[in-house]
């Protein structure tokens, strides 16, 4: 059974909360979009060695040295890899936004997450005729 949301809200400070939690919500899709990107660049990076690998091999020294020595250890971002970009990520914006989201949802309603949701869900049950919902 879902908790029901703080009657003491205004709709002012539940719309708020709505709003936060599904910036959160947008802020973890794009972490996973970041993450996605980390795995790709670093398949690249595979191929990029195997391409080195292959220009040695037909005596293209001069190509191989500069995919070894300019582009495969360089950064992505200034001098920084893609996992160091995700590090960063993690441990500054998205860390900060949840520890907000997450404080203010304490201040304002307890800690409950989806009051928005939850109000909506009370609302839609109580108006049910009977517990036909209950049994799907």
């Amino acid at each position: 059974m879902s908790e029901e949301p703080d009657p003491e809200l205004s709709d002012a400070e539940r719309r708020a909360l709505h709003e936060m939690q599904v910036g959160i919500e947008h802020v973890r899709r794009g972490y996973g979009d970041l993450l996605d990107f980390h795995h790709e660049v670093g398949r690249a990076g595979d191929r990029f060695e195997s391409a080195r690998e292959q220009l040695r091999e037909a005596g293209r020294d001069e190509l191989a040295d500069e995919l070894r020595d300019r582009h495969l250890p360089a950064g992505v971002v200034g001098d920084m890899w893609t996992y160091e970009v995700v590090s960063a990520f993690e441990e500054g914006f998205l860390s900060e936004l949840t520890d907000f989201e997450a404080s203010v949802r304490e201040e304002l309603a307890d800690g409950i997450d989806h009051v928005s949701e939850r109000a909506q869900q009370a609302e839609w049950r109580e108006r049910a005729d009977g517990d036909a919902w209950r049994d799907r």
